[in-house]
C-alpha cells in the first residue's frame, strides 16, 4: 500500500511542475499609466495625461528573460516600475502566478515583494550612502523577517561572493567601489531573498563595456543557478540579444513588435523594428554595409500621440488606413508562432539581414566562456 502511495506522489510531481510550466509566471494585459498634467488658477484642475504606458500586453514564463528596448521615453522603465508595484497603474492588469496584483493592497503584495525585486539603472543613486553594504544587502531579509541558518551576516558575506566581490567589502560604504562593482552590489540585493522574477531597468546603461560584459555575464550565472525570470529593459541591442530569449519593441507606450531573438533580429517585420536594427554600425570595414534607415521628423509628444498607429508620422509606409485604424498585435502571415506584430503593412518577411547584431568583442569572448568565468 505504501508502495503505491509513493508511486502516485513521485507522478504527481512532473505533472504539477508542467502546469507551473504551461502557466506564465507573469501576465501582462492592456496596462496602462497616464500621469495627470494640472493647470488653472487659483483652482488647479487636470488639463491633460502623459500616456507614459498605453495598452502594454505580454507574458513572462517562469526562468525566461524577456528583453524590452526602444528609444528614450517610449515607457520601459515606467512599465518596468509598474510591474513591481513601485507605480499604480491606470488601467489593465498585473497577474503573477495567477493572482491579479494591479491594485493589491500592501498586506496582499507582502508576500509578493519577496519574489518580484528589480535592478536599478543608476548604481551611484540606487545605494545609500549612509549605510555599509553589509547593511543594504541585509535590509531586505530585516525587513521580510528571514533569518538565514548560519545568520544574516554569513548570508551576505555568502552573496558578495557570489556576485564576485570580496566577502571582507562588508563594512565598507558605497562610495568606496566602482560602477561595476557597486551594481554587483544591487544585484546582490536583488538575489538576496532568491525572487522568481527580476525587473532590470537598463542595468549596465551607466558602464564600461567590459564591465558591461562581466554583469551581463553575471546576470546570466545567477539566472542559471536560481530559475530566476528576468525582465530585461535596455538601449543596447547586442546586449539585448545576447541576453534574452524573447524581445519586445515599445514605441510611445506600446508593444509594436514581440518575438523570439532571432526572429525578431533576422526577419523584423514593423518598420520601426526594421529600422533600429538598421542602425547598428558595422564592426567590419570589409563588410558591404547595410542600407541606413533614417527616420524624419521627432518622436511625437506622449501628451497628444497620433491617432492610429503611433509610428505613422515617421513611417514611410504610411497611408490612409494607417492614421483611421490602430492596428493589432498579431501574429500575421509569414510570421513564426510567438511573433506579433502590430502594423498594416509590415516588412517583407524574406528580407534577412545579412549580418547579425555586432557584439563588442568583450561579449563575444564571453559567448564561449563557461557561466563561472565572471572575474571582480
Amino acid at each position: 500500500m505504501s508502495d503505491n502511495n509513493t508511486t502516485t506522489k513521485a507522478a504527481s510531481v512532473p505533472q504539477q511542475r508542467d502546469a507551473e510550466t504551461a502557466t506564465p509566471l507573469l501576465q501582462v494585459k492592456n496596462l496602462a499609466k497616464h500621469f495627470p498634467i494640472k493647470g488653472g488658477f487659483p483652482i488647479r484642475r487636470t488639463v491633460g495625461a502623459v500616456q507614459a504606458v498605453d495598452g502594454v500586453t505580454f507574458d513572462v514564463n517562469a526562468g525566461e528573460s524577456l528583453g524590452l528596448v526602444g528609444e528614450s521615453g517610449c515607457g520601459k522603465s515606467t512599465t518596468g516600475r509598474l510591474l513591481t508595484r513601485l507605480l499604480e497603474p491606470t488601467a489593465g492588469s498585473v497577474t503573477y502566478r495567477g493572482q491579479d496584483i494591479s491594485h493589491a493592497g500592501r498586506k496582499q503584495l507582502a508576500p509578493i515583494r519577496s519574489e518580484i525585486q528589480m535592478i536599478f539603472q543608476d548604481p551611484y543613486a540606487s545605494l545609500n550612502p549612509r549605510q555599509t553594504v553589509g547593511s543594504i544587502i541585509a535590509s531586505p531579509m530585516e525587513i521580510n523577517g528571514i533569518n538565514p541558518s548560519g545568520g544574516r551576516e554569513a548570508r551576505v558575506r555568502e552573496l558578495l561572493e557570489i556576485v564576485g566581490l570580496n566577502p571582507e567589502h562588508y563594512n565598507r560604504f558605497p562610495h568606496e567601489f566602482s560602477g561595476g562593482q557597486r551594481q554587483r552590489i544591487g544585484v546582490a540585493r536583488a538575489i538576496a531573498l532568491e525572487p522568481k522574477l527580476i525587473i532590470a531597468d537598463e542595468p549596465v546603461s551607466a558602464l564600461d563595456v567590459s564591465i558591461q560584459a562581466q554583469v551581463v555575464n553575471l546576470l546570466q550565472k545567477v539566472q542559471k543557478e536560481m530559475g530566476i525570470a528576468f525582465v530585461f529593459i535596455a538601449h543596447d541591442l547586442a546586449i539585448v540579444r545576447h541576453f534574452s530569449q524573447r524581445v519586445a519593441v515599445m514605441y510611445l507606450g506600446k508593444i509594436v513588435e514581440i518575438a523570439d531573438r532571432d526572429s525578431l533580429y533576422l526577419r523584423p517585420r514593423h518598420p520601426y523594428t526594421h529600422a533600429l536594427m538598421s542602425a547598428v554600425p558595422e564592426a567590419d570595414i570589409d563588410v558591404v554595409k547595410k542600407e541606413r534607415i533614417r527616420l524624419e521628423g521627432d518622436v511625437p509628444s506622449p501628451i497628444s500621440p497620433p491617432s492610429g498607429c503611433r509610428f505613422r508620422t515617421r513611417c514611410w509606409k504610411a497611408q490612409d488606413k494607417c492614421a483611421t485604424e490602430e492596428p493589432p498585435l498579431v501574429q500575421i502571415s509569414g510570421n513564426l508562432p510567438g511573433h506579433l506584430t502590430a502594423c498594416h503593412f509590415p516588412e517583407d518577411p524574406t528580407t534577412e539581414r545579412t549580418q547579425d547584431i555586432i557584439l563588442d568583442p568583450a561579449l563575444v569572448a564571453l559567448e564561449d566562456e563557461p557561466a563561472g568565468g565572471d572575474k571582480a
